[in-house]
């Protein structure tokens, strides 16, 4: 019939598909994840100190994000000097120039690149130039602490001598540098620490010429525990002595037993930070303390860093022992 259009079966079935696919891909559009364009929070309380001539330490607290914060920025004078990891709070500025004054900011990033807005800009002035100093500082004494709630704790200590002078004091928890204050001060207030775990806090001090002492004593402290935060389960009171036998010397160390509901079938050791053995009792577990029997070849005056951890009765590994020093010949 003139003007009248029939339409076959098959291409009303092909534009059927067509009308299908079009909705299938406007639906895939509607779904993609949505670019992160956030920013993520400015670093906060930035602080900024000399730690020598050449060399500015500078510290701030973490950042926040809608995803997560994946690094932070150091900026000197608008430009960027230093890129760290989101982990690190911290970092050294250093091929700076004695008696100049320097302005720094810290921004936080993104995985998507997105950066904050600069922190609060912080001023510090390297020192002059120093006489040579071939001596390090005296260690710090009688370090003590408290601990503010489950996240934080206070320090305190006597403060060191030096031929030339102290310009900073470093705290350590074990083996990592964690924070500085200038060398004038003798007290350190950590934050973000993690609720119901034991740290380990020395304090070394620092000269001008980033000669460090010796370290302090060390003390441990146990942050409270929080609301839906299982029960510690790290040995304490572990102690660690060491004597010669023959070329070798032994070392040995026994500590409490935690509370576990159960028997604890093994221990791991860690030396350096490194796993170094597995502690399997040939028999029926210990109570109470325990202690285990290690020798080593090694020369007079080496050190080693030791922790511990207990396997618990449903097969996992539970938290860290504090950790303990020993030099051997010590």
């Amino acid at each position: 019939m003139e003007g009248t259009t029939v339409q076959r079966p098959h291409a009303t079935a092909a534009l059927a598909c067509s009308a299908a696919l079009l909705v299938a891909a406007l639906s895939a559009c509607d779904s993609a994840p949505e670019a992160d364009t956030g920013k993520p929070t400015v670093p906060g309380h930035v602080t900024a100190q000399a730690s020598s001539a050449t060399s500015v330490h500078v510290m701030w607290e973490r950042a926040t994000d809608d995803k997560a914060v994946t690094g932070y920025e150091v900026y000197r004078e608008g430009k960027r000097v230093r890129s760290v990891p989101a982990a690190k709070v911290m970092t050294d500025v250093g091929g700076l120039t004695a008696s100049t004054a320097y302005t720094f900011t810290v921004r936080a990033r993104d995985a998507a690149g997105n950066l904050s807005a600069p922190s609060a800009a912080v001023s510090v002035t390297t020192p002059a130039p120093t006489p040579a100093d071939h001596e390090a500082p005296t260690r710090p004494v009688r370090l003590r602490g408290t601990v503010d709630g489950s996240r934080a704790v206070n320090l305190s200590w006597g403060g060191s001598t030096d031929d030339i002078g102290v310009t900073s004091y470093d705290i350590y928890q074990e083996d990592s540098r964690i924070h500085s204050v200038p060398g004038t001060r003798t007290t350190a207030h950590l934050t973000g620490l993690r609720p119901g775990t034991v740290y380990t806090f020395t304090v070394r001090a620092r000269d001008a010429a980033d000669t460090s002492s010796p370290d302090s004593n060390a003390i441990d402290l146990t942050t409270a525990s929080a609301p839906g935060v299982p029960t510690s389960t790290a040995p304490t009171d572990l102690r660690i002595t060491n004597r010669v036998e023959g070329k070798e010397y032994a070392i040995e160390l026994d500590w409490k037993q935690p509370e576990t509901g159960g028997g604890i079938p093994a221990y791991q050791l860690f030396i350096g930070g490194r796993l170094t053995t597995t502690i399997v009792w040939g028999a029926t577990p210990p109570a109470g303390r325990a202690s285990y029997r290690l020798t080593v070849d090694d020369p007079r005056g080496t050190r080693y860093s030791m922790k511990i951890r207990a396997k618990l009765p449903d097969g996992k590994w539970g938290d860290f022992s504090a950790q303990r020093t020993v030099v051997l010949g010590g």
